[in-house]
């Protein structure tokens, strides 16, 4: 919890989802069920199943934030900010690798294909991250170690904070 704020994941919605039927996670699976919710419950419905963990007069984060739609139904909350953390694609690569995870893409031919089915599409209920992103507040490059993420995360935090309190 990082200057008291609390995390929260969109994708933690589709876990809590894949859990409830018993599915095994994975990016694939992950993606499916996120497009099905959406489709089912129009494009914000990840961000409303979020919200009510939203309003408990505290401070919070999300990330995987994927959806333009995800965006509008945030920016119901009460000063809500939206920051896009981006890096290069062959360093996102490198970093995928490096964690390991079940359905994660083994070669960059692979995860071209990935990029490609999230970053945009028609379908306003599939995966926009280029539309999302271009409606980011604030904009943080991460192509660095960790160490440097955390001081530009922290410094922003503290400065949406102060902008708050005064």
């Amino acid at each position: 919890m990082a200057l008291g704020y609390r995390y929260h994941s969109l994708s933690d919605i589709l876990r809590e989802e894949l859990a409830a039927r018993g599915v095994e996670e994975g990016r694939d699976a992950l993606r499916e069920i996120g497009n099905e919710l959406r489709q089912a419950g129009g494009p914000g419905a990840l961000a409303r199943r979020l919200l009510k963990r939203l309003s408990d007069g505290h401070d919070h984060i999300v990330d995987s934030i994927r959806n333009p739609a995800e965006v509008v139904e945030l920016r119901t909350v009460p000063g809500f900010s939206l920051v896009a953390v981006d890096a290069p694609a062959r360093v996102r690569y490198e970093r995928l690798r490096l964690r390991d995870r079940i359905g994660d893409p083994d070669t960059w031919e692979a995860f071209q294909e990935m990029e490609a089915a999230e970053l945009a599409s028609d379908d306003p209920t599939t995966q926009q991250l280029v539309a999302t992103l271009a409606m980011a507040d604030h904009s943080i490059e991460n192509s660095g170690p960790m160490s440097e993420l955390d001081a530009l995360l922290g410094g922003l935090l503290e400065r949406l904070q102060e902008g708050r309190e005064g």
